[in-house]
């Protein structure tokens, strides 16, 4: 008699992926520019590295911005790119995009051709959870110092 094993599919704790969303939603408020118009971006600097936050688009109840690296990135590694819509009405935030790949899957079947973890949009929100936080707490705003047309 021969016994089938199912494969084991991961399933992603609910709860525990809105709570991190939340959280990421409560800092990003804080580093979106101002006026939160399309095109407005703010620049964070982070020990070495700048990062530009620019809204891309908005709409009544989503807006979705991008964080890209500027400068201080190693020669070895590719700039930081994410792509996060914020979600006003539930007030979280996920990524949907990062590094300029397809939108990301809530699990993967493990193996698979690209490498991808079972868990990896949870681990790319955790990322960016990290991310915000030390923005947050160690991060310093870049001025734009335009004194000939009076702004500071």
């Amino acid at each position: 008699m021969a016994y089938v094993t199912a494969e084991q599919r991961y399933i992603q704790s609910l709860p525990k992926y809105l709570i991190l969303c939340e959280h990421n939603y409560a800092r990003a408020l804080k580093l979106l520019p101002r006026e939160r118009l399309v095109g407005q971006e703010r620049k964070v600097q982070l020990g070495q590295s700048t990062f530009v936050i620019k809204v891309d688009d908005t709409a009544k109840y989503t807006t979705d911005i991008s964080i890209n690296q500027e400068t201080g990135q190693l020669s070895s590694l590719q700039p930081l790119y994410l792509t996060v819509r914020m979600y006003h009405d539930a007030k979280v935030a996920e990524i949907i995009h990062h590094d300029f790949h397809q939108r990301i899957k809530p699990s993967y079947a493990y193996p698979n051709p690209s490498m991808h973890q079972k868990d990896e949009k949870y681990q790319l929100n955790a990322f960016l959870y990290d991310w915000l936080v030390a923005c947050v707490e160690n991060g310093r705003a870049v001025l734009n110092w335009d004194v000939n047309n009076g702004l500071v």
